[in-house]
């Protein structure tokens, strides 16, 4: 049995298929989604999502959002997504290092808060990106 399974921003659709598993970064942690689950509707944070199709895993980034559970049918609505082979490593670099220079300079007008999301955002993107470039050299 499979799970039809859907992520949508308010661009496009990031992904649509059936699949065995999902799991997503729930607000509590980590929330792994099979077939014949309670229904259920949970708040997402920044973080790695998996999704496992006949034993393979595919990675992507969620901002945050809205995970929906109902039968058979996983839906999740996120502020943005991206798929691993869509993160520019580069740009995402770049911002961890961005992020990182303005904590530790703490200048006057510092959302300490933002300061530190972006930064959590930027090194989650990165992991999900190096799990694809990884992949891609041992396949």
């Amino acid at each position: 049995m499979k799970l039809n399974f859907d992520i949508v921003t308010a661009e496009r659709i990031v992904y649509s298929d059936e699949v065995d598993v999902v799991v997503a970064p729930g607000m509590e942690g980590q929330l792994a989604i099979l077939p014949n689950h309670a229904p259920l509707m949970t708040m997402l944070q920044p973080g790695e999502l998996m999704v496992r199709k006949d034993g393979e895993e595919s990675f992507m980034f969620v901002s945050g959002g809205f995970l929906e559970m109902m039968p058979n049918k996983v839906t999740i609505l996120a502020d943005t997504a991206e798929r691993a082979d869509e993160i520019d490593a580069a740009r995402a670099e770049d911002a961890m290092k961005r992020a990182e220079q303005r904590l530790q300079s703490r200048p006057a007008d510092l959302d300490s808060t933002r300061a530190e999301v972006a930064l959590r955002r930027s090194m989650t993107r990165l992991k999900v990106a190096e799990r694809r470039r990884r992949r891609a050299q041992t396949g």
